[in-house]
């Protein structure tokens, strides 16, 4: 059975609070929200509980978990060693969406870290998140609190679709406020590298550091790696049932916007197999009428705040209005557009690039 407590008017020091943290204190699991996305969480110290979480999600064991504290105090308890730079990090980003992969400390389960001598750690902001780690008093291991490879749930309703029955406790507080994952950096190399775009453009994470991080392929959601440092490093992600082809254009002038969409419009139109959608932006929504698709949109290009914060709600969307295959618009390399690109290249089924 899954309780579902719906946190309206929250007050640090509720019932439900202390009732959640008692749950992950006896080795259970415990939804809960983020600024970023839902995160399933156990008792960072209990193996078995964080065996559940594998379980539960159908998560390949090889791929790590983040660590979530609510003080400097719990990342000494998790980390073996704190360099530098990640107090620089911790005193300007956190809390906020970015984890910082360190040196693990031995009292850290195996299970955690996929087997790493590393350990991926953040700080929520978000005011439950802090309030249940804090009553907790330990560090909380939680991943996205949806089934593996599938869109992050970025509310409580997304969660008990996914999950009731199947947890113990799901904290709903409504929408998140970012709707993406964080921003991941392993400092223990040097230099500095991008794990996965998040939450925090990497440009931002550069200024606190006074230097440039490493930007491999794979943050572009260019290809894999055999043995993730961080989620979202290895397998396919964040994907609908739908099938989702990806059109990338080779820039981003309003002439190519243009012809981007009347190549999907073209696309979109020679389908004879099932509903297609499409993922357009307010920029290039008027090019799509006549095709006879469904179109969301995700917001503007000028804000590419509102697309990442759009991008999960309706990539789950699609498969709730029964679209075959989906199309969606590529969007610049930059600041969140990273984000945005790595998120819908480990979406999509297919992926084109037109010249224009």
């Amino acid at each position: 059975m899954t309780i579902v407590f719906r946190l309206k008017g929250f007050e640090q020091d509720c019932f439900e609070i202390r009732y959640a943290a008692g749950v992950l204190m006896r080795g259970g699991l415990v939804a809960f929200p983020t600024e970023t996305v839902y995160g399933l969480g156990a008792l960072v110290w209990d193996e078995g509980a964080v065996s559940k979480i594998f379980q539960v999600k159908g998560r390949p064991s090889d791929n790590p978990l983040i660590v979530h504290v609510s003080s400097i105090e719990m990342v000494e308890k998790v980390a073996s060693r704190i360099p530098e730079d990640a107090y620089k990090l911790m005193e300007k980003a956190w809390p906020g969406p970015l984890t910082i992969v360190l040196p693990k400390s031995e009292r850290v389960p195996r299970i955690v870290t996929a087997g790493l001598d590393t350990v991926a750690v953040r700080m929520p902001s978000h005011p439950v998140a802090l309030s249940l780690i804090r009553e907790t008093g330990e560090p909380v291991a939680a991943p996205s609190a949806n089934p593996s490879g599938k869109p992050s749930p970025t509310s409580g309703t997304h969660v008990v679709r996914d999950l009731i029955g199947r947890v113990e406790v799901i904290l709903d507080a409504g929408e998140t406020l970012y709707g993406v994952e964080s921003t991941v950096v392993n400092i223990v190399t040097e230099p500095p590298v991008l794990l996965r775009p998040g939450a925090i453009p990497v440009e931002e994470v550069e200024k606190i550091l006074g230097r440039k991080i490493l930007i491999p392929e794979f943050a572009k959601g260019l290809g894999q790696v055999e043995k993730p440092l961080a989620p979202g490093m290895k397998y396919r992600h964040y994907a609908p049932e739908a099938k989702l082809v990806l059109v990338e254009p080779s820039s981003y002038t309003r002439e190519c916007l243009k012809a981007l969409a009347e190549y999907i419009k073209t696309q979109a139109l020679a389908g004879s197999d099932g509903k297609p959608c499409i993922l357009a932006t307010l920029e290039t929504l008027q090019h799509y009428s006549g095709v006879g698709a469904e179109t969301f949109t995700l917001g503007s290009r000028e804000n590419p705040f509102e697309i990442a914060r759009n991008l999960f709600t309706i990539l789950r969307k699609v498969d709730e209005e029964e679209c075959s295959i989906v199309y969606a618009e590529g969007f610049p390399d930059q600041g969140l557009g990273l984000t945005i690109m790595n998120r819908l290249r480990k979406a999509a089924s297919e992926k084109h690039l037109i010249n224009c």
